[in-house]
Formats: C-alpha cells, sequence, structure tokens
C-alpha cells in the first residue's frame, strides 16, 4: 500500500515541475508526457533543468523516507533487523502493486533527465533504475519494525517493475506494454475496517479486493489496421476477491464471525486508451493526459474465475 502512495505523489509532483515546459510528445506511450526537444536549448537552461529534476528527486526521496520513519512505523516498535515471507499474501495483488509502482517510478526518472538533456544511456541507467532506489528503503524500514519485515519477493518484484521499462526501453525506444491500475470499492470493507481500511482513502490503499492491474498495448500495433484509432488499446487484468486477511480469512475476529468468503483470482480482458495518444496543442492536457494513463479506463470487460466462470461486466471499474 505504502508503495502505492509513493508513486502517484512522484508522478503528480513531476508533471508540475516538469509538464508546463513540454514542447513535444515522445510518442512511446509515456504516462509522465514532458519529453522536449532539447535540441536548441541553451548550456544554462540545460543546466538548470538538471537541477531541477536532482533537487526535486532528492527531496522527494527525504520526504518519503522522513514520512516512513516518523509517521507511517510510529505506532510499530523498533526491533533488529529481520525477513517476512510474505509471497502468497492477498493473492499475490500486493507483489503486483510494487511492480507498479516501480515501472511508474523508473519511466519518470528517465523521462525527468531525457527533459533535462541528459544523453540516453546516461537517462537509461540513472533514471531507469529509480524504482527500484525508491522502493528498497521502504522494505529495510520494514525489516526494522515490529509487524513488518524485509520481503525479499517485494524486492523481486521492485526489480521486475524497473526491468520492465528498461528491457523495452533498450529494445524497443518505446513502452509497447502498459502497466496500469483500477480500483473500485470492494463490499469486503466493512467485515474487518481495522485490516481493510475505516476510511474511503484507507480502503483505496488496504483494500486489495478493490486493486485491479492491467497490462494494456495498442490494438493497431497488433493488427497492422490503419482503420483502428491509433488511441485504441486492449488490457489484460488481474484481480483478486474474498480477502478479509493476508494469507487465509479468519472465522472470527475481534469476537464477530466473519463470513465464510471463498478467496479467489480474477483475469480479465477490456478495451482501453492510451491517453498519451490523444492529440492536443495544449502542454497542461498533455500533461494531465500522462498523468490519468497511470489508471486504465472503466469500460466493458469479459472475467475468468473459479468460483463463476466467465462473466460479462458491462462496465468494470
Amino acid at each position: 500500500m505504502k508503495f502505492l502512495l509513493i508513486a502517484f505523489l512522484l508522478c503528480f509532483i513531476s508533471i508540475n515541475l516538469f509538464a508546463q515546459d513540454s514542447t513535444k510528445n515522445n510518442n512511446n506511450g509515456d504516462s509522465i508526457s514532458f519529453i522536449s526537444d532539447n535540441s536548441e536549448l541553451s548550456k544554462k537552461t540545460k543546466n538548470k533543468r538538471l537541477s531541477v529534476v536532482i533537487l526535486s528527486k532528492s527531496a522527494f526521496y527525504i520526504a518519503g523516507n522522513s514520512y516512513l520513519q516518523f509517521v507511517w512505523y510510529k505506532d510499530h516498535k523498533p526491533v533488529p533487523f529481520h525477513f517476512y515471507n510474505d509471497n502468497k499474501g492477498w493473492l499475490q495483488l500486493d507483489k503486483v502493486g510494487h511492480f507498479y509502482a516501480a515501472y511508474h517510478e523508473s519511466k519518470v526518472g528517465y523521462n525527468s533527465l531525457k527533459w533535462a538533456d541528459v544523453s540516453d544511456k546516461k537517462a537509461f541507467w540513472y533514471g531507469g533504475f529509480l524504482g527500484l532506489i525508491l522502493q528498497t528503503p521502504i522494505e529495510i524500514f520494514d525489516g526494522l519494525y515490529e509487524g513488518y519485515g524485509f520481503s525479499v519477493g517485494d524486492m523481486i518484484a521492485n526489480a521486475s517493475g524497473s526491468g520492465l521499462f528498461m528491457t523495452q526501453q533498450h529494445f524497443f525506444k518505446e513502452q509497447i506494454i502498459l502497466p496500469k491500475f483500477s480500483y473500485s470499492p470492494s463490499p469486503y470493507a466493512k467485515y474487518r475496517p481495522w485490516v481493510l481500511g475505516e476510511s474511503h482513502t484507507n480502503r483505496f490503499f488496504q483494500d486489495y479486493n478493490g486493486h485491479t492491474y492491467w497490462f494494456s498495448t495498442n490494438l493497431k500495433r497488433i493488427f497492422k489496421n490503419k482503420n483502428i484509432p491509433s488511441w485504441l488499446n486492449i488490457a489484460f487484468g488481474y484481480s483478486g476477491n474474498g480477502m478479509l486477511a493476508e494469507f487465509e480469512n479468519p472465522e472470527f475476529s475481534r469476537g464477530i464471525e466473519m463470513p465464510k468468503l471463498e478467496r479467489h483470482r480474477q483475469f480479465l480482458l477490456s478495451l482501453d486508451v492510451d491517453m498519451t495518444k490523444i492529440k492536443t496543442k495544449s502542454k497542461f492536457l498533455k500533461g494531465l493526459l500522462g498523468t490519468i494513463n497511470l489508471l486504465k479506463i472503466p469500460a466493458p470487460a469479459l472475467e475468468y474465475n473459479k468460483e463463476k466462470g466467465f462473466v460479462v461486466h458491462g462496465i468494470y471499474f
């Protein structure tokens, strides 16, 4: 849940810092669309932009770690460094979330350095690893506090997210597969609000039943049909349902009998829109659409799960 908060904040801050100076979309499906044509930038402007990138990322890194230490873990007792195997928890939605966050943080790192006219090679290596760099302190802090623990599975997911961005950028010079996120409030938080969230904001981060992660790719690229709109994508989604606890649902919680729910995975197929392919001359709208592209738009979807088999959704959030 912490990884989503950090990823969304980083992308929001980057849009406000860089998007207003955008002059050219790099047309590679970036969630943050502030790549600009830097061929005519003066050395002074390039240095100024690089300073903005370094200072903003450093400030974000320090602020994020301070928040974890003094706010997130304030009610948890410090303990010796320890590991925690949560690989089977929450039907692995937590792991997919780490993957998603690291991917987009790496993309922000690469794009912001390109905006500052850093060479492609340096932007690739320094920016591409940003997701792993930002997520690693979270795991270290987890290993130092009671109730948490350093998760090797989380680290693998973090590295894989940054790796997906870097692999596509290296071999294709564009992002063919776009990880996206969607959320819809689940009916399960009311049974264990102290775990799944007592407020709507808490539930957004804590209730994995409401999380769906998508891998979106361009239909026109697949079928090579000029009649298909360039912004139309197809998306493959993964979610989970019926989860009241991390590993197994309890029969009782705080003296209250819990409903008998079958935990199950959900696999989805749906249409999507690549917002970065929508043409506009407005720099602000380009930045806004790039931010929205972090999310999967609501659309009809076909779902498969072991409980009900195939399910058709007229609209899926």
